[in-house]
């Protein structure tokens, strides 16, 4: 017995030896710079190969969207084998390495089924295209030009400057209204007229506006449709169809105004219910409804 634990004493002291423990830290210190020269070789590497991918596609004839989702696809290839390499040189086996993390891959794919999901979200969303790059698009409630889609979101900028990065998961099992997925875009616009006022009148009034107007379609032409009859008032829409999608938030701001402007000019009254309610010893209380005149 008090052989075994000499020996066991003996095994400790040759081990915790301040030479031997420093002979240790000093190979693992080199082998992690190694390993950090190794990936940093990799990494400039694929810093070249991004830089003329990004020329040569740029010269070609391949759209924004193609090229980002190759320089993606590159850009991952290249700095996995690099950390592969890194693992190796550092005296990691990978491929042992990869094999045991097959003993916790379904903890791991559980905790990372999001990351996961956005990944084939990317992939699905690179494929089907319902969308592109410099796009102005609707998600959610959220509008904005889309930015970049990389494996995991796609960035979309809002038009006051801020950029939404929105999960690819969320992409693909939403509905997604792009603006410019297709050329030209309707414009419609409302607005309220009086019960009394001619609605053939207010109808050419508006048509004025779009019918000269080169920015606007002459085919399928503008029209003006009664969308209801309320008890106080009319209610109208223009629908035009603007040839640059690109610019149609800005149009249709400066429409409203022109007919707000068009109908104001031609004493056309745009009433709305109003309620008014008296109250005082010379008027008992009452509640008074009706329009009121523009």
């Amino acid at each position: 017995m008090n052989s075994f634990f000499s020996g066991i004493l003996d095994r400790l002291r040759a081990d915790l030896n301040p030479q031997t423990l420093a002979d240790g830290t000093a190979d693992v210190l080199a082998n992690i710079v190694v390993g950090g020269l190794v990936f940093a070789v990799f990494y400039l590497f694929w810093r070249l190969i991004d830089l003329a991918l990004r020329r040569g596609l740029r010269r070609s004839t391949i759209d924004t969207t193609t090229a980002s989702f190759i320089e993606t696809v590159v850009k991952y290839i290249l700095l996995g084998i690099g950390l592969i390499q890194a693992l190796a040189s550092i005296g990691i086996d990978a491929t042992a390495f990869l094999a045991s993390l097959g003993i916790v891959g379904l903890t791991i794919g559980f905790a990372a089924r999001d990351a996961l999901s956005n990944l084939i979200s990317g992939l699905l969303i690179f494929w089907d295209r319902p969308f592109v790059i410099n796009d102005l698009v609707e998600v959610e409630g959220s509008y904005g030009r889309v930015d970049t889609i990389t494996l995991r979101s796609t960035r979309v900028v809002t038009t006051d400057g801020r950029m939404l990065a929105i999960p690819n998961t969320t992409i693909v099992n939403s509905i997604v209204a792009s603006y410019t997925n297709f050329p030209h875009v309707r414009l419609d616009v409302a607005v309220t007229i009086g019960v009394e006022e001619d609605v053939d009148h207010a109808e050419r009034i508006l048509l004025d506006l779009v019918l000269e107007d080169p920015d606007y379609l002459p085919d399928p032409p503008p029209r003006v449709v009664v969308t209801a009859l309320n008890d106080y008032n009319v209610e109208l829409e223009l629908q035009a169809w603007y040839r640059n999608e690109y610019n149609h938030l800005a149009e249709q701001f400066d429409l409203r105004k022109r007919v707000f402007d068009a109908l104001t000019r031609a004493g056309v009254a745009m009433p709305y219910e109003t309620i008014e309610v008296r109250t005082g010893p010379e008027h008992p209380f009452q509640i008074e409804q009706g329009p009121l005149q523009a």
